[in-house]
């Protein structure tokens, strides 16, 4: 049953962010990446070799449809290389977690260090990787700075609404 959900989830989100998020461009500086959120909440108890697959296959989904020739798929792989490492540190009880990654299941203040800095390290990889130089440096960092704000307050948003 918690796979289903897990799919259901996936699903809609990328529908979401296929359909409506890679539309809204706002002077090119914020683009939310709101399906980085399947990979934040994905359980933890899933071996690293299974959530760097999830990251593959989640990141080549969105790079045929963005057209970004393999940025979102490293993107997602490296976020979910660094995530069992962050949540080890975070999370005094790590080994204790068993279902997906929640505010309810980590803590308010945690979950907000973690998808904060995972949502970072995602955008930071996508706009510098897409940059393809030095020449654009300025900018890439605005766009990384912005578009992860927006994409931190959508995902805390849905978190906080899934988690009543």
């Amino acid at each position: 049953m918690d796979w289903i959900k897990q799919i259901v989830r996936m699903l809609l989100v990328m529908a979401l962010q296929v359909l409506l998020f890679n539309q809204l461009q706002l002077y090119g500086l914020c683009r939310p990446y709101v399906y980085v959120l399947c990979l934040l909440m994905m359980p933890v108890t899933l071996p690293l070799t299974v959530d760097m697959l999830v990251g593959v296959a989640l990141g080549l989904v969105m790079d045929i449809f963005c057209n970004s020739l393999g940025i979102h798929m490293a993107a997602c792989v490296l976020v979910m290389f660094l995530r069992h490492r962050m949540l080890r540190n975070a999370v005094a009880d790590f080994e204790r977690l068993t279902g997906e990654v929640a505010i309810a299941s980590v803590g308010l203040e945690v979950f907000i260090r973690y998808s904060a800095a995972l949502i970072l390290i995602h955008h930071a990889v996508i706009f510098l990787l897409s940059a393809w130089g030095w020449a654009h440096l300025g900018w890439s960092l605005l766009q990384t700075l912005v578009s992860s704000v927006v994409t931190f307050l959508l995902v805390m948003l849905y978190c906080i609404v899934h988690d009543r």
